[in-house]
C-alpha cells in the first residue's frame, strides 16, 4: 500500500512484516553547474509539493489518469534528491531494508536499461535502503553519479529520449520490495540490548529551509560525488512476490499552478550564490563496496551538451560553484567510533 501524507510517499507491507515501512522524499535542491568538475553533494531545500493525480482529473493528460499515481512541479532551474527512510526498529537495532527500483521515463536510474517490474538477477538494478540513504542522479560511474534535472519532455534533453529515442512517459516510477519478514527476523533478532537511537543519515542533508506541454522529464546533469551500494544482503533476501509502483509525473510550474490552483515553491538558488554565501554542501562516506557504474548511463549527454549541438542555451545560469563550506558524513557503527578522515 502506498499513502500520500504532508508531501511524502508512506510504502507499507504489514502482509510482509509490520514493521516493513519506509518512506520516500522528493527532495527539491539546487542545480550543481554542468561544467565537468565534480561537486559534493547540493543540499535538501524541502520536499517537493505532491498531489494525487485524481484531484486534478479533468485537467491532466489522458495517460496520467491510467497511470494514477501523484504529481509535482518543478522549474528547469532546479534539480531533485531522493530520500529514503526505512523504518527503524529500535528493539532490532536497524531499519527494515528494502530493495528499491528507480526510473525515469521508465529507464532505470541505475543500469540505464529498460523498465521492467521485477529485480534482475543478473544486475542490480536497485538500491537497498537504509543502506542507501538517497540517491542524486544517474549511476555513471563508481561513486560518480550525474544529477537529476528536469527539462521539457520532447525536447530532446532527457535520458528517456536519448536512450529509447522516444519522449513516451517522463515522470519518475518508485517501486519497492520488502525484506521477507521471516529473512529480517533472522538476520536482526529482539535484543534489549539493541541501541534505540536511529542514525538518520538523511537528516543531515535536508532543508536550509498549456496541456500539450506540461509533461517534463529527467536528464543528466552536473557531475557529483555518490556511491550506489552495492546489496549486501543478496538478492534472496526480498519479498519478491509483494511491491509497490508509484508512478511520480512532473509538470513545469507554471502549468502546476494553473492545474491545482497552488504557487509552487520559489526558485532555488543558483550554485553560484549558495556558495558565495558560505552555505554547507555535504560528503558521504560508507564503507560499503558500491556498484561500478553503467557504461550506457556514463554515455549519455549532458543537458549543456545537448544544448550546444542544438545551439541553445538551456543553462542560462551554468557558471562554476567553489564549495568551500563541505560538512563530511558518515554513518556510524556505533557511538564508540572514531571516524578516520583522509591525509
Amino acid at each position: 500500500m502506498i499513502e500520500l501524507k504532508r508531501d511524502r510517499l508512506h510504502f507499507s507491507f504489514p502482509e510482509v512484516h509490520k514493521q516493513a515501512k519506509l518512506t520516500v522524499e522528493l527532495q527539491r535542491t539546487l542545480r550543481i553547474p554542468d561544467d565537468d568538475r565534480t561537486y559534493p553533494l547540493p543540499p535538501g531545500l524541502g520536499n517537493f509539493p505532491l498531489c494525487h493525480v485524481d484531484d486534478h482529473a479533468s485537467n491532466v493528460p489522458q495517460g496520467w489518469r491510467r497511470r494514477g499515481g501523484v504529481m509535482m512541479p518543478m522549474y528547469q532551474s532546479e534539480a531533485l534528491w531522493i530520500n529514503f527512510k526505512a523504518n527503524f526498529v529500535s528493539a532490532r537495532g536497524h531499519g527494515y531494508p528494502f530493495a528499491i527500483k528507480i526510473a525515469t521515463g521508465k529507464v532505470c536510474a541505475v543500469t540505464g536499461e529498460g523498465w521492467q517490474n521485477e529485480l534482475s538477477l543478473h544486475q542490480q538494478d536497485y538500491v537497498v535502503a537504509p543502506t542507501q540513504p538517497w540517491l542524486d542522479g544517474y549511476c555513471v560511474e563508481k561513486n560518480l553519479i550525474r544529477q537529476f534535472v528536469a527539462m521539457p519532455l520532447g525536447a530532446g534533453y532527457s535520458a528517456e529520449e536519448q536512450i529509447t529515442g522516444e519522449a513516451e512517459h517522463g515522470g519518475i516510477q518508485i517501486i519497492a520490495y520488502p525484506m521477507l519478514g521471516e529473512e529480517f527476523e533472522k538476520r536482526f533478532p529482539f535484543s534489549k540490548t539493541k541501541s534505540r537511537m536511529q542514525h538518520d543519515v538523511g537528516l543531515n542533508k535536508l532543508c536550509l529551509a498549456d496541456v500539450a506541454d506540461m509533461e517534463m522529464g529527467l536528464a543528466p546533469g552536473g557531475k557529483m560525488r555518490q556511491e550506489i551500494a552495492e546489496d549486501k544482503f543478496g538478492f534472496g533476501a526480498w519479498d519478491h512476490n509483494h511491491s509497490s509502483r508509484c508512478f511520480i509525473h512532473m509538470t513545469n510550474s507554471l502549468v502546476w499552478q494553473s492545474v491545482t490552483g497552488k504557487r509552487p515553491p520559489q526558485p532555488s538558488p543558483t550554485a553560484k550564490t549558495y556558495s558565495q554565501h558560505g552555505l554547507p554542501w555535504f560528503d558521504y562516506y560508507s564503507e560499503s563496496p558500491a556498484l561500478n557504474g553503467s557504461k550506457k548511463l556514463s554515455q549519455l549527454k549532458t543537458v549543456h551538451q545537448v544544448g550546444i549541438e542544438m545551439g541553445q542555451k538551456p543553462l542560462p545560469e551554468n557558471e562554476t560553484a567553489v564549495p568551500i563550506n563541505v560538512n563530511v558524513i558518515a554513518p556510524q557503527a556505533s557511538k564508540y567510533q572514531v571516524r578516520e578522515g583522509e591525509y
